[in-house]
């Protein structure tokens, strides 16, 4: 006589548990050069207008601010980018391990030396990401003659202080500027070239 078997049932309560945990880790790790918002017209969404070129930008009166960003810099010093309120602050997210990012960064190393010799109340910072060595990046700013301080943040921290919703920095490269009352005044998720970076910061720079 033959005992039959009652069919098993598959548990769902795990498989959901894991797909949650596998979701919620998605959302926090950034794209390494990329993302899912590449950088492409998308017209307005929340408080900002992404135009053809890329670049999303938010009226003055719409901005969000941006978080406290602080800690030590790849030359071993310390920063705090809420002391510098009162200047344009351009924000660069980099990691030397990434091709666009070493395609823009003649770019960047020159731009920003022009505002600094023409006495313009610009200042640029950078953001390391993902880098395991600090000496790494300061090899690649040594190569592209990057002359501005980075905040060292191999884990990416810094980034997730920025509120959802916002312009926030969540793709490498990565570049916002920050209005004079620092706000996040416009945002790109691709590599620039002069130009366009010029055309980023020059409209804020003549804001009243």
């Amino acid at each position: 006589m033959s005992l039959s078997r009652a069919p098993r049932r598959r548990s769902t309560g795990g498989r959901a548990l894991l797909l949650t945990a596998v979701t919620v880790t998605g959302a926090l790790v950034l794209t390494a050069c990329g993302g899912a918002d590449s950088g492409k017209p998308t017209g307005t969404g929340g408080n900002y207008v992404t135009g053809a070129s890329g670049v999303s930008t938010s009226a003055k009166g719409e901005r969000t601010e941006a978080p406290k960003l602080d800690g030590e810099t790849v030359d071993g010093k310390t920063l705090d980018t809420t002391a510098l309120k009162g200047k344009v602050v351009v924000l660069n997210v980099w990691g030397s391990w990434c091709p666009p990012c070493r395609a823009e960064a003649p770019s960047f190393a020159k731009v920003s030396k022009e505002f600094a010799d023409a006495g313009k109340d610009v200042v640029f910072v950078g953001i390391n990401v993902r880098d395991n060595s600090k000496q790494n990046a300061a090899s690649f700013e040594e190569t592209f003659g990057i002359t501005y301080p980075s905040l060292y943040d191999p884990d990416a921290k810094l980034l997730l202080r920025f509120p959802k919703g916002s312009l926030n920095p969540n793709a490498i490269p990565s570049t916002l500027v920050l209005d004079k009352e620092g706000r996040i005044a416009a945002r790109t998720l691709a590599p620039l070239g002069e130009d366009q970076l010029r055309s980023m910061i020059d409209p804020v720079l003549a804001e009243q």
